[in-house]
């Protein structure tokens, strides 16, 4: 698929047949990634698309490739970009990269003032948001809108979520402020200059968020207490402040 070329599109009702397939490899892709994302409907992507609040993606001869749309919170203050899907035909080939532009566009265009958010679980794409100008944030900066929360009762982590009372979970929370931002050639730069150190935060993050859920396990079949908490000797310092301040443990 290298030499594939795509034509990517802003969405509208005339593409509302494609909302199943779009609502089943969401899915499906969710559960080989053995993580969660917020279920919708195939009524709700097709009201994105008579909104003008998606974008879609096909080849040049006309085959489906691609989705994402536009979530707003807060009466507007906040904007997410949702759903970024790529048909398993067509990934690896920089497709989610170019949605991911063609979204942020469009978010950029109908609301100028709002800042723009994303949580992921994914390396790959904290990179493609570091190359908007986006920077990695906790939970606190944003929105605390309830029904924005509430779309996270379909992920498999939402239990996690909800015991740190949503100030942290799996994902790694991003954000873009049209008001206070770096340029995105410098939020490129501190990527790549620490994309090693945030894969070691996020590995450390999830076994720290997953230790009390696992020992419980072990306590409900008789071998809980042998960890101590999971220090292992090494707590305190200026690493514990650190992760303290970005992942809220």
């Amino acid at each position: 698929m290298e030499n594939q070329q795509f034509k990517i599109i802003i969405a509208d009702a005339t593409h509302q047949d494609f909302a199943r397939i779009i609502c089943d490899e969401m899915e499906s892709s969710a559960k080989a990634r053995g993580t969660g994302i917020a279920k919708r409907s195939p009524d709700y992507i097709q009201q994105k698309m008579r909104e003008g609040k998606a974008v879609i993606a096909f080849t040049e001869e006309g085959v489906w490739a691609g989705f994402c749309y536009i979530e707003t919170w807060s009466h507007g203050e906040y904007v997410a970009n949702s759903g970024l899907i790529v048909s398993p035909l067509f990934r690896k080939s920089g497709l989610a990269k170019m949605i991911k532009k063609k979204i942020f566009e469009l978010s950029r265009t109908t609301y100028p003032e709002a800042k723009i958010f994303g949580l992921t679980t994914g390396l790959a794409v904290m990179k493609i948001n570091s190359e908007l100008g986006y920077e990695p944030v906790t939970y606190s900066e944003l929105t605390q809108d309830d029904a924005f929360w509430a779309g996270c009762k379909s992920c498999v982590n939402y239990e996690i979520l909800m015991s740190k009372e949503r100030k942290n979970c799996m994902c790694t929370a991003m954000l873009y402020d049209p008001k206070d931002h770096y340029e995105p050639e410098e939020t490129t730069q501190d990527f790549k200059k620490h994309s090693k150190l945030y894969e070691r935060f996020m590995q450390i993050k999830q076994w720290k968020l997953l230790a009390p859920f696992l020992r419980h396990h072990d306590d409900d079949h008789g071998n809980g207490g042998g960890r101590n908490g999971g220090n292992s000797g090494h707590g305190g310092g200026r690493s514990r402040s650190l992760f303290h301040t970005f992942f809220h443990f």
